[in-house]
């Protein structure tokens, strides 16, 4: 019925289009990216899945987010069910997206460890729930500690890190999509 989306997502026209919008060669986003040229074509012909990684360091070099790439991959839809039991087994069990397609609002659950390292900014507004265990968030110089429950929530443009505290930690973030201009004059923003 609802569940129209049986097979893997596949991110390599969203990675096409938006290399050539930026009017980027294949050799200039694997400099950027530290991937192979071989395997990003491989990728933009759907005969290679990028790790959570690496999708990460496509979109750096793409100067975009990994779920604006997930959201841009699959065709927006009115209603659409994502199963618990039915992660997408690529992005397991780190990284699951919660709403599938070109939409104005993202939203993806962490489970486990996160790259603490990796300092994030969204050009618009976010929420970060803690569904399970506990998280550390930087912004703005200060540190937030999360329990179980809580939510942070982010302005635009606010430059952050985060990482579990607690092993099984999982933390749904849901953030209005950077295809969107929802913050305008805001500074700090990208």
């Amino acid at each position: 019925m609802g569940d129209h989306k049986d097979q893997p997502l596949r991110v390599g026209a969203a990675v096409r289009r938006r290399r050539r919008a930026l009017d980027l060669t294949l050799a200039v986003v694997s400099a950027r990216s530290g991937l192979s040229v071989p395997f990003l074509s491989q990728v933009e012909n759907d005969r290679a899945r990028p790790s959570q990684n690496s999708l990460e360091k496509l979109a750096d070099a793409l100067r975009t987010t990994a779920v604006e790439l997930l959201a841009a991959a699959d065709p927006a839809c009115s209603v659409d069910v994502v199963r618990a039991e039915d992660p997408d087994p690529e992005f397991a069990p780190r990284v699951r997206s919660l709403v599938r397609g070109h939409h104005q609002m993202h939203a993806s659950e962490f489970t486990g460890d996160h790259d603490a390292g990796r300092e994030l900014q969204y050009r618009n507004d976010q929420l970060m729930y803690v569904a399970e265990g506990a998280v550390e968030i930087e912004a703005e110089g200060r540190a937030y500690r999360l329990g179980r429950g809580d939510t942070l929530y982010l302005t635009g443009g606010v430059r952050h890190r985060w990482r579990a505290t607690v092993p099984d930690t999982r933390v749904v973030v849901v953030a209005v999509a950077e295809h969107i201009e929802a913050v305008r004059d805001r500074p700090g923003g990208r």
